[in-house]
């Protein structure tokens, strides 16, 4: 069996157990791999599946927007529900766990959506890629019973952007993305103000072309992430320049790059040198 084959039978796989299901609401964030599965949940399920968004303040706007959009394209019910994180106890003093507190909350609305919408089941977009991260919030997605039918059906994050490619869905190339509560190392108090922060200055670097990037905050540093062949165009003197004037009347202080590049997960690093 070649690579097309195999990738042509997760999908039907996935098809199948989506179909088996009956109705199901997607935890909808406007990603690759969630308008995928949204996408062909709806194309199996019809009216029978329905989007969930959760807006939040460590969502940036254009996230909501875009997952909006997506769904008056494709004619999908979306209901959409606003939580804040920041008052959910422990959440804002960053622990390790931080990912847990905030996706257990997330889901129990999503179940509730689905509950109101009257769908039977509530999924969310994970991958097999997810798996090699440190990733508790997938300990609040097992607890609540809240399917992964792509992580299910085998599928990695590369094999979802080539099918999404070949349904001609506008996210198979969008860059990949989390929330911005990521960008904090541990222990570090996450405020409205910095999330603001981080928010405008990630904005500043999709508007000057960077397609996958990160800006991970260290009280009033900056620390940039792009892809390692994107560093010669970080340090155009013009570009550098405008990043650095634009950080700084964003509200930080200093400004510096990482010569590791971008990558998922930077700040659980830390967790590693600790053990």
């Amino acid at each position: 069996m070649n690579q097309e084959q195999e990738i042509d039978l997760k999908f039907k796989h996935l098809k199948q157990k989506l179909a088996n299901l009956g109705s199901v609401a997607v935890a909808f964030s406007g990603g690759v791999d969630s308008a995928f599965l949204l996408k062909t949940a709806h194309d199996v399920l019809g009216g029978r599946a329905a989007a969930v968004t959760i807006q939040s303040a460590v969502f940036p706007v254009r996230e909501s927007d875009e997952a909006a959009d997506f769904c008056k394209r494709y004619k999908i019910r979306q209901s959409v529900h606003t939580l804040d994180p920041l008052k959910i106890e422990g959440f804002a003093e960053n622990p390790p766990n931080r990912c847990y507190l905030c996706k257990y909350q997330m889901m129990q609305a999503v179940l509730a959506a689905a509950q109101e919408l009257k769908l039977v089941y509530a999924a969310e977009g994970s991958n097999t890629d997810d798996a090699g991260d440190y990733r508790p919030g997938h300990h609040a997605v097992a607890e609540l019973g809240i399917l992964s039918p792509l992580r299910e059906a085998g599928l990695s994050k590369a094999e979802i952007r080539e099918l999404s490619r070949q349904m001609g869905l506008p996210t198979w190339d969008k860059q990949s993305y989390a929330c911005l509560a990521s960008r904090f190392v541990y222990g570090e108090e996450i405020t409205p103000e910095k999330l603001v922060m981080v928010g405008r200055a990630e904005q500043l670097l999709l508007d000057l072309g960077f397609h996958q990037m990160r800006v991970r905050i260290h009280g009033r540093m900056a620390r940039i992430e792009v892809l390692p062949q994107e560093f010669c165009r970080l340090m155009e003197e013009k570009v550098r320049e405008q990043i650095v004037k634009s950080f700084q009347a964003y509200g930080f202080t200093y400004v510096t790059m990482d010569l590791k590049g971008y990558r998922t997960g930077s700040m659980n690093e830390a967790i590693g040198l600790r053990n």
